[in-house]
């Protein structure tokens, strides 16, 4: 039942109220004190129920210890979630292979975003690498309701890619509607053209200090910075560190949370999710 995925994730994540019930499954003589939270909330006591309410459920379930691992929640988070890669010719290799390989270990679907239609051919090194087949051209993935997006790096991609307006307005889609995004490397180039760099700490390839600052971003040299729905790296050396935070992140907006535990159920849920059973 689809309760029991809630549970294996209880004592790492908050519960949705919709998710818990019925209550049968709960231990004996709990009832009674969910009952009283009730109550507070129709009191007005919203804040302190709230609270004790989570921490209550979050208790009452037989979890078994090889159920509650992080990685089984953000993987159980991100089967539903549509990444797009967006990418033209001269993409660095690695920015797009081990990002990608990284997703669809924890079950995200991806998809190779590009101008045009057919393959692409990415920059290995001081090289050219491997081709790439592209999936969707940014006219398709516009109507495809991608929820997070990937912008590796690349100086040649990520120079073709901020002089094609269509390219701009479809990551400037993402930050519209608060949809997370992560760029490494070259890759936040397009987060300035898109206007979303402004006061924003940012990590990128150095050169793209000045650029960063012009645009009103405060940036960081660091392997990863964070900032709202924004992950950014410097460089394929922080891949490692820019693939965990780029999974917490994509996996927080899939509804996950698993690295804290701010979500609240609100008296709405309660109101609406809740059968308050005696």
């Amino acid at each position: 039942m689809a309760y029991l995925d809630v549970a294996r994730c209880a004592a790492l994540v908050p519960v949705r109220a919709s998710e818990v019930t019925p209550f049968e499954d709960l231990r004996p003589g709990r009832r009674p004190r969910i009952r009283a939270i009730k109550n507070r909330f129709q009191n007005n006591q919203e804040k302190s129920a709230r609270r004790r309410l989570r921490r209550l459920l979050r208790g009452t379930f037989d979890l078994e210890a090889k159920d509650t691992s992080k990685a089984g929640c953000v993987m159980e988070s991100l089967a539903l979630l549509r990444v797009a890669i967006l990418v033209t010719d001269g993409f660095e290799q690695t920015a797009l292979t081990e990002p990608r390989k990284a997703l669809e270990e924890a079950r995200a679907q991806t998809m190779i975003v590009s101008p045009n239609a057919g393959a692409i051919r990415a920059w290995r090194g001081s090289e050219w690498g491997d081709r790439f087949p592209v999936d969707l051209t940014i006219e398709q993935g516009i109507r495809t309701g991608f929820g997070a997006l990937v912008l590796p790096g690349g100086l040649l991609n990520a120079d073709k890619l901020r002089n094609i307006p269509r390219a701009i307005q479809f990551v400037k889609s993402f930050f519209d509607a608060n949809k997370p995004v992560a760029a490494i490397c070259h890759g936040p180039w397009m987060v300035i053209e898109a206007g979303a760099a402004l006061g924003r700490r940012i990590a990128s390839w150095p050169s793209l200090r000045a650029d960063l600052k012009n645009a009103g971003a405060h940036w960081v040299d660091q392997e990863v910075a964070v900032d709202g729905q924004l992950v950014t790296s410097r460089k394929p050396e922080d891949i490692a560190a820019f693939n965990r935070e780029m999974i917490k992140l994509f996996a927080a907006y899939a509804g996950a949370k698993s690295t804290n535990l701010r979500k609240q159920i609100t008296p709405d849920e309660l109101r609406r999710g809740i059968s308050w059973r005696s």
